[in-house]
């Protein structure tokens, strides 16, 4: 039975999906914590509240002081770095970490990428810990029957992104548009890209749910975004039993394990696909995307934590 009031609080502007990764895993994480019995209010402090969860820096600063002095536990989740993978200057990622160090207790990084690059910067955050994130496995798994793409005569390839950064891989795929043997593949790409394509497949963005079932209609997970921390879609894809083709940058190959493989450069990703292919159900017997049971108990014992 859940305790009565509201012992976690999540500090998150939330927007009804479909939206950003941090958005879609934090709306999961609340559901998860909920059915594991604890009570949790989102953007206000109950009477017995224990702990806060506050999310990067889209938030009411004075409020989270207030909060802190009045001795609530307060975790930090915290990715990037921004200027990383929006291709920006530091002084978000330094306000960020400005504000770590005034309210925060501990740091929720997602990847050991994410932690090492602040470092890299010179940002020593309050006591750090690595927590991937998860997807909700009500609407993230696998197909009851999963497809060989062997079999299926057409390999098809599936992208997803909800933001039109060029550093979300555009080029990759608009290269891909151009050279893929589209004989043996089709391709659709779900979410926001700017420019048309020719071959590529490009759906607007859709719900959780809806996405979900994209996903296990499609053999392998194709992403290109650079300098990702812990790309959401990613996990999404390898919770609906997809292996990535993956740019072997930000939190992706910790993400992957191997469950997939690697490229550099776009000309490697042919290669990379048809090695995937040939070996399909090996890449799919190295999967292992994160469980949001797992995390979520994760997090609720850095927030407890005395």
């Amino acid at each position: 039975m859940a305790i009565r009031g509201a012992p976690l609080t999540i500090v998150h502007e939330f927007h009804k999906p479909p939206y950003g990764g941090g958005n879609q895993f934090l709306l999961g994480l609340k559901r998860e914590w909920e059915r594991q019995g604890h009570d949790v209010a989102c953007n206000r402090l109950g009477a017995r509240t224990r702990a806060v969860l506050f999310n990067s820096f889209n938030f009411d600063f004075a409020q989270l002081r207030d909060w802190h002095r009045n001795g609530v536990r307060m975790v930090h989740r915290v990715d990037g770095p921004i200027g990383a993978y929006r291709g920006q200057d530091d002084s978000l990622d330094r306000r960020i970490w400005e504000l770590n160090q005034d309210v925060a207790d501990a740091t929720v990084f997602q990847s050991r990428y994410s932690l090492e690059k602040h470092h890299e910067m010179g940002f020593e955050f309050r006591d750090p810990i690595i927590i991937p994130n998860a997807a909700d496995p009500a609407l993230f798994r696998p197909a009851d029957r999963l497809s060989d793409p062997g079999v299926a005569g057409v390999v098809r390839l599936v992208s997803v992104s909800w933001s039109d950064n060029p550093r979300k891989g555009a080029d990759v795929y608009r290269w891909l548009d151009e050279h893929l043997d589209f004989t043996k593949y089709a391709y659709t790409f779900v979410g926001r890209i700017a420019g048309s394509f020719r071959h590529v497949r490009v759906v607007p963005p859709v719900d959780s749910a809806r996405l979900a079932d994209v996903l296990r209609q499609h053999h392998i997970f194709v992403t290109a975004s650079q300098n990702d921390p812990c790309s959401n879609a990613l996990i999404e894809a390898l919770s609906c039993g997809l292996p990535a083709v993956y740019l072997k940058s930000g939190g992706h190959p910790e993400l992957v394990g191997s469950g997939g493989m690697g490229f550099s450069c776009a000309e490697e990703v042919p290669g990379c696909l048809a090695r995937v292919v040939e070996q399909f159900n090996e890449f799919r017997r190295g999967l292992q995307p994160p469980s949001l049971a797992d995390v979520a108990q994760r997090y609720y014992q850095v927030m407890i934590r005395a």
